[in-house]
C-alpha cells in the first residue's frame, strides 16, 4: 500500500467512527476541494489524546529532572551504579 493509500484509509477509519465529517463540493472544477469538519466527536478525542500527551511528557519532564538533580551531586553522594 502506498503513501496515500494509507493516508485514505487513516481518514475513512476517522470518518466512520464519527471523529471528522467530509463535505466534497462536485461544483468546483478542482476534483479535490472539500472541507473536513471536527466532529463533536472528533473534539472529545482529541482531548482524550491531548490529555494522554500531557501526562506522558510530564512523567518524560521529571525522569529528566531527576537525572539532572543526580548528575549535580557531587560524586561521593551518587547513587553508584555498577557496569554491566
Amino acid at each position: 500500500m502506498g503513501a496515500a493509500g494509507k493516508i485514505n484509509r487513516c481518514v475513512n477509519t476517522v470518518i466512520k467512527k464519527g471523529w471528522i465529517k467530509v463535505h466534497i463540493f462536485s461544483s468546483s472544477r478542482n476534483s479535490l476541494a472539500c472541507t473536513c469538519l471536527l466532529a463533536p466527536r472528533g473534539v472529545e478525542q482529541k482531548a482524550v489524546v491531548r490529555v494522554h500527551v500531557l501526562r506522558r511528557k510530564m512523567a518524560e519532564h521529571e525522569v529528566l529532572r531527576n537525572a539532572i538533580a543526580q548528575l549535580r551531586r557531587k560524586p561521593s553522594e551518587r547513587p553508584e551504579h555498577k557496569p554491566r
